[in-house]
């Protein structure tokens, strides 16, 4: 179960004494009625680029359900202790008359105002205030407490992924592992062997290629600078197939992957796209789960009503999707950007196209989903937007597809795509019942697949993973540590580090104290005896 974390119930709550029938456009923005909510306006809430929402309200108490324009609220993050202050700000119009608005820090604050204005008038209880110290993403200054962490971030209680992929493992030996593992993926497989000790992180690679270790280590990084991890060791596979295909009897070794799937036993994670699009987002990533909210296309009525596609050859069924585009130019539009598997026949396939941007995916009302070499990473983005999904179905997933229903999220299609033009078909017949669903996707990817939901899966995994070992986490013959990176232009003072120094003092004192009692009596009772 997912504990309803409190900003959404103030949003609830708040929506509940609106009009839930909305405003359109034309109607006027008020800043008394106009709800702000979202875990940017709590200072403990960590993440590299820290967001909250404004969701426009009309004088009646409407919610407005267009957009009143991108210009319409200014948002000025400020400190009452500094001139000038190192925060990037963006106001995204999502145009259904709500805003989210995201801000990344390059220093940290004793205090931040939060301003939020509509036409210098402040909207609901602005300014909000953020009692410091407030931390910036590269701030090494963990958390102590774990559970304190989780119940700052307003991370769910389990994810069921997580539930489902330990079950398979009733314990865990990392002794045995360290040995076992290297020897049956080392040779054939990129891997990582991990070991967090005291929230320092060490590593060995295997294989030739393991360039894709950065994005493992980026977010182990992050993560021990937010919150103090339990000793842990284990393994990541840095490709994109998972490794563990054995079953119950048959001894199983845990690894950590991106993807996983029905025959295969790995523990799966995030993809690296969406991790780094989380720790990257205001960086260097220009697609991620907010800028599509932002890019979602013309309204619905006036998206073109043809099925979407472009990409690579990765797949059999992608080449019979290209096909059928050129059997069926008014009802698909799919072509290829590069080949790399397959042959590249034009007579069969067409030539090849122009990369598209993301975000013009969606002039169209119905996307397909379908797998690469192994799941298709892009599905979180797909969601996010307006526009209707249409997923194969796949033996593939990632760590959120279980949550996913068929014909709520998305519309299912069958894993040979014999039923694709039937079901653009479908859609096109039951518009209305099509844009509830692509409206339902969206609000999936809006309420599960945000930064700091991501933060909270890979630390409740690794909290629970933890747990089942039985035997002690150790630094391997051959692992390096991995640095965090340096900070010294906004160097952060940790006020955690300082109480901690000062909680070993005051326990060095009280040694201290006690070893010159016992040196006293000792002295007390010699002299008696001498007497």
């Amino acid at each position: 179960m997912s504990a309803l974390r409190p900003w959404w119930l103030l949003f609830c709550l708040a929506v509940l004494g609106h009009d839930l029938r909305g405003s359109q456009g034309g109607s006027a923005p008020s800043a008394a009625n106009t709800l702000v909510w979202g875990p940017g306006l709590e200072a403990s809430v960590v993440l590299p680029a820290r967001f909250f929402y404004i969701q426009a309200a009309d004088s009646s108490g409407k919610n407005l359900t267009a957009s009143p324009g991108e210009k319409t609220f200014e948002v000025k993050i400020v400190s009452p202790v500094e001139q000038f202050t190192r925060i990037w700000i963006q106001v995204l119009d999502r145009r259904d008359g709500s805003f989210l608005v995201r801000f990344r820090m390059y220093a940290t604050y004793s205090e931040l105002h939060i301003h939020v204005l509509l036409k210098n008038e402040h909207v609901a209880k602005s300014p909000f205030v953020l009692k410091g110290p407030v931390y910036h993403e590269g701030c090494d200054c963990p958390q102590e407490s774990g559970s304190a962490w989780e119940a700052h971030m307003h991370c769910p209680q389990s994810f069921a992924q997580i539930e489902r992929d330990l079950s398979s493992y009733p314990s865990v030996d990392p002794d045995r592992n360290a040995q076992e593992i290297p020897q049956r993926f080392g040779q054939r497989q990129s891997l990582c062997h991990y070991t967090v000790k005291d929230n320092k992180i060490y590593v060995r690679t295997f294989g030739e290629h393991v360039g894709f270790r950065i994005f493992m280590d980026a977010v182990l990084l992050s993560l021990t600078r937010k919150v103090r991890l339990p000793d842990v060791e284990f393994f990541v596979n840095l490709g994109d197939w998972p490794l563990e295909k054995r079953k119950p009897p048959e001894k199983l070794h845990p690894i950590f992957s991106w993807c996983g799937s029905n025959n295969t036993r790995d523990i799966v994670m995030p993809t690296y796209d969406l991790t780094e699009s989380v720790l990257e987002t205001m960086g260097r990533v220009s697609l991620d789960m907010m800028s599509v909210q932002a890019n979602t296309g013309p309204p619905w009525p006036e998206k073109n009503a043809t099925a979407f596609w472009r990409g690579r050859d990765s797949r059999q069924e992608r080449l019979q999707l290209v096909k059928l585009s050129r059997a069926h130019p008014h009802i698909i539009d799919a072509a290829f950007t590069n080949f790399f598997f397959f042959k590249h026949d034009e007579s069969l396939y067409g030539p090849l196209v122009k990369h598209v941007s993301f975000f013009d995916f969606f002039k169209y009302k119905y996307q397909i989903n379908i797998d690469g070499t192994v799941a298709a990473y892009r599905l979180p983005y797909l969601l996010a937007g307006d526009s209707v999904v249409l997923k194969q179905d796949s033996g593939y997933y990632e760590h959120f597809y279980k949550q996913l229903r068929a014909w709520e999220h998305y519309i299912p299609v069958r894993a040979d795509l014999g039923d694709l033009l039937e079901k653009i078909q479908w859609a096109r017949d039951h518009d209305e019942e099509a844009k509830k669903i692509a409206l339902a996707g969206q609000q999936f990817a809006r309420s599960h697949l945000m930064g700091d939901t991501i933060f909270c899966y890979y630390y409740i995994l690794i909290k629970e993973y933890a747990k089942l070992q039985v035997t002690e986490p150790k630094i391997r013959k051959d692992m390096e540590v991995v640095e965090q990176p340096a900070d010294d232009l906004f160097p952060c003072s940790c006020h955690r580090t300082n109480v901690r120094n000062t909680q070993m003092l005051c326990l060095l004192c009280s040694l201290c104290l006690q070893i010159l009692m016992i040196l006293f009596y000792f002295l007390h009772v010699k002299k008696r005896k001498q007497r």
